[in-house]
């Protein structure tokens, strides 16, 4: 008898599980990760969520005034491309501005610039940003200094991004580079 009621509640949870999936997929109706967006690229030219479909990418938040965390995760991540080589062309890489206030196209165009040819800077009308941001469970917020001037406090994860769109995984601020390069030899193969 105990046997029997083990194997129902099994089945039970295995139920439970199969519905939870299927309430899952049908309420995101197939969309990928984070909401369309329409923002621009430091180039001027128009950027969609098209950007993230049809191969893996890697995204990051942050903005061009940020004194440590931005500089240093932009570095990194060319650094890890460079050496992936030929292994890691398919992933395209992005920089968000989550101060779109002060970081104008041709502000993130000489920012960018100066540190890869790899990554593509994105910025906007801050509304459509902070949605943009916001879908991708980004937290940013402006914090104002003594001095008059601000800074942006916002997540300092790459997100990794698969073929579909969907979300893949992150590499962590500070995160040992042997297993950022093995997440993303993983995005290439699996992504």
């Amino acid at each position: 008898m105990r046997g029997v009621l083990i194997g129902i509640l099994v089945l039970m949870a295995a139920a439970v599980g199969w519905l939870t999936y299927d309430w899952y997929r049908t309420t995101q109706g197939g969309e990928a990760f984070g909401a369309p967006f329409t923002l621009v690229d430091q180039k001027g030219g128009e950027i969609t969520e098209t950007a993230l479909r049809g191969q893996p990418s890697a995204v990051f938040f942050g903005f061009t005034h940020c004194p440590e965390v931005c500089p240093t995760t932009l570095f990194e991540l060319d650094g890890w491309l460079n050496l992936l080589g030929e292994e890691g062309e398919p992933i395209q890489a992005y920089f968000v501005s989550v101060d779109p206030e002060r970081d104008t196209p041709e502000v993130l165009d000489n920012y960018v610039s100066n540190v890869s040819d790899r990554i593509t800077g994105i910025t906007g009308d801050p509304e459509k940003v902070a949605a943009m941001a916001k879908s991708f469970g980004i937290y940013s917020k402006k914090v104002q200094l003594e001095d008059g001037d601000y800074t942006m406090d916002h997540t300092a994860s790459i997100l990794l991004i698969d073929r579909s769109g969907d979300f893949f995984g992150t590499i962590a601020y500070g995160e040992n580079s042997d297993t950022a390069l093995a997440k993303l030899k993983r995005l290439v193969r699996e992504g």
